[in-house]
């Protein structure tokens, strides 16, 4: 058990960064950071949303999201607004140009990215989904404390749990369709 363990941990650690490394390249000569594509992802077909929402949508940490927006906003490509039912919310939401830049880089990039998968069907897909699911929901519970994690390991194995039902975003934005 330990060695699968561990040869275990090696994979997702080498698939992890085998995908940052495919998807950052890509971003980068699209002329984005991977955090302002995420973004522009993010709000892409959205009328925008809370700053505090689009945290946590995106893989960004809150210290660095400021930041990002902020050089999003100089380049023109998303906007805050002041909420009217709530001063102290601030929605993001894309410009026009952001609106542009989501439809020149989203469809290429997802392009892009299922070179990575080429071979799998679409039951691989959902099997990979499910396992992926399962292991994201386990790390959670084991960060959140060890009463979460002895709950979460008493459940059979292959159960399916509350969060199946929620989609999995890892700069997979939302498409047009």
């Amino acid at each position: 058990m330990p060695e699968r363990f561990l040869r275990s941990l090696r994979l997702l650690a080498e698939a992890y960064q085998a995908f940052e490394r495919l998807s950052g390249r890509h971003v980068r000569a699209l002329g984005l950071t991977p955090a302002q594509f995420d973004i522009v992802a993010t709000l892409g077909n959205t009328p925008g949303m809370p700053f505090r929402e689009l945290g946590e949508r995106t893989l960004i940490t809150k210290g660095t999201l400021t930041g990002v927006v902020d050089r999003m906003v100089e380049r023109g490509l998303v906007e805050r607004v002041a909420s009217e039912l709530d001063r102290r919310s601030v929605t993001v939401r894309l410009t026009a140009a952001g609106e542009r830049e989501f439809r020149r880089v989203f469809e290429p990039h997802v392009a892009h990215l299922r070179h990575g998968f080429t071979g799998y069907r679409a039951d691989d897909l959902a099997a990979l989904e499910a396992q992926l699911i399962g292991l994201r929901d386990g790390l959670r519970a084991a960060e959140a404390g060890p009463t979460a994690h002895r709950a979460r390991s008493r459940a059979p194995s292959g159960a399916a749990t509350a969060s199946q039902g929620r989609r999995v975003r890892h700069h997979t934005p939302r498409s047009s369709a």
